[in-house]
């Protein structure tokens, strides 16, 4: 610019409707300022610094296009404003070459001159991206939508192809060095990493308060506690990793879309998953059993450990673990040995058909008397129950409290068996009378 107005290159135009004329070779677009210190009286001065801002595209090469641009620079300030330009009768500028105004020297560069590229065209792209990517799925213009993505697709193309393998090379790794390029994506990736690490550390914070919160003031199962504990921290954690990629000009609209297209096709692959899933709800809203009672389904016997989603965890007296799917649990019927604070041991004892009836029941009641274990309330039962081939069989269901229930069945085989010992009491073996009718034979 000068006071005059601007230059304009002769004999350059172009028609776009008619795709006809004769169009610069290259356009670049750029603004300076500049401090000088200018003498009134002779017209001599001294550019004291310039700062200029320059848009060259994708540069291939930083270095090489400041120095370009500080060049044509000073060659346009020796140009415009060191000479006076001169047009002669027909509007020919005739001062239009070295020979015609003078070049300028290194002491009339700007003592302090600043160039810079500007850098956000890459971001301008992406947004232009997405604005197009916005305007297709709000049902715009389909032709028009293919134009401005061919529009893209073109300068990307046009600037790829002219380029060397070299040149490409040093586009990425200027790229990786640019603050809207791989800095941004770097930092882009160190924000989401400690984004995630906070959002894990905070799920699991949640988790603990909403556990102590549901354990002090709720009478829900353990089963139950847990799964609605560990839902919660599910949660927590989806729904910040979405607000995390939010955050970072992730677009997550297509992740909603491919679930909803995918649910469809997943609830036929996964089927009997969603079973297990639907009958582990109905086990924990149910509450048959709960986390350490003692259970026996489907042929399986032990301690419940843990419900999940698709399986119940069961460690047996053995201390093998098996897992039971959860339909195979809630479609079986369940037997909890737990479920009650108190238990009926049944136990049998034969004695002797030649052992009285009374002593036997006294010595078996002596023997439950004694054990400290042993309920009073519910009354225990001792009694003569059947007459059985080779034995009077006796029962005895004495009441305990459900932890101690195998200790005491155990202790009470061994002590009836002992008191038997004592009194004079037989448990006689299976035997069998045979009668021989006729001669016996001689040996």
């Amino acid at each position: 610019l000068s006071s005059t107005g601007f230059y304009r290159t002769p004999k350059i135009y172009y028609d776009r409707s008619l795709a006809r004329g004769r169009p610069f070779y290259y356009f670049a677009y750029g603004a300076a300022c500049s401090e000088v210190i200018v003498d009134t009286l002779t017209g001599e001065y001294k550019m004291l610094r310039s700062d200029i801002l320059h848009d060259v595209g994708a540069s291939l090469n930083p270095a090489i296009d400041i120095g370009q641009v500080e060049g044509g620079f000073v060659q346009g300030m020796g140009w415009l404003t060191m000479e006076e330009l001169v047009w002669n009768d027909k509007g020919k500028l005739m001062t239009s070459g070295p020979a015609s105004y003078k070049v300028p020297a290194v002491a009339d560069m700007p003592l302090d001159l600043r160039v810079k590229l500007v850098e956000n065209r890459a971001r301008l792209l992406e947004r232009y991206t997405l604005v197009v990517d916005s305007l297709e799925r709000k049902g715009g213009d389909e032709a028009l939508v293919n134009e401005l993505r061919a529009y893209r697709s073109s300068i990307l193309y046009e600037e790829t192809s002219l380029a060397s393998a070299r040149a490409l090379a040093g586009s990425l790794l200027e790229w990786f060095t640019r603050p809207d390029g791989g800095i941004a994506v770097l930092l882009s990736l160190v924000v989401a990493v400690l984004a995630i690490v906070a959002i894990v550390f905070a799920a699991r914070l949640a988790r603990g308060g909403a556990r102590f919160w549901i354990g002090r003031t709720t009478t829900l199962s353990k089963l139950l506690q847990n799964f609605i504990v560990g839902a919660l921290y599910w949660i927590f954690i989806v729904v910040g990793l979405l607000i995390v990629l939010s955050a970072i000009d992730v677009d997550i609209t297509p992740i909603f879309a491919l679930i909803g297209g995918a649910s469809f096709i997943l609830a036929f692959a996964f089927q009997d998953t969603l079973g297990n899933l639907a009958s582990g709800l109905m086990i924990m809203i149910n509450q048959p059993f709960d986390e350490g009672d003692f259970i026996e389904v489907g042929g399986v016997a032990g301690t419940v450990q843990k419900v999940s989603i698709v399986g119940t965890t069961i460690a047996t007296p053995d201390n093998k673990i098996i897992v039971v799917p959860n339909k195979n649990v809630w479609g079986n019927v369940i037997v909890n040995a737990s479920a009650s604070d108190i238990r009926r041991v049944d136990l049998t004892f034969g004695a002797s058909y030649d052992d009285p009836i009374q002593t036997v029941l006294e010595t078996i009641e002596g023997v439950i008397a004694a054990h400290p274990k042993i309920l009073s309330d519910p009354e225990p039962q001792v009694q003569a129950n059947e007459l059985a081939a080779s034995s009077v069989n006796y029962i005895c269901r004495p009441w305990v409290r459900s932890d101690d229930y195998i200790e005491v069945y155990w202790d009470l085989t061994r002590r009836v068996k002992e008191a038997f010992d004592k009194n004079g009491l037989s448990m006689p073996y299976p035997q069998q009378d045979i009668n021989l009718k006729g001669p016996v034979p001689q040996a």
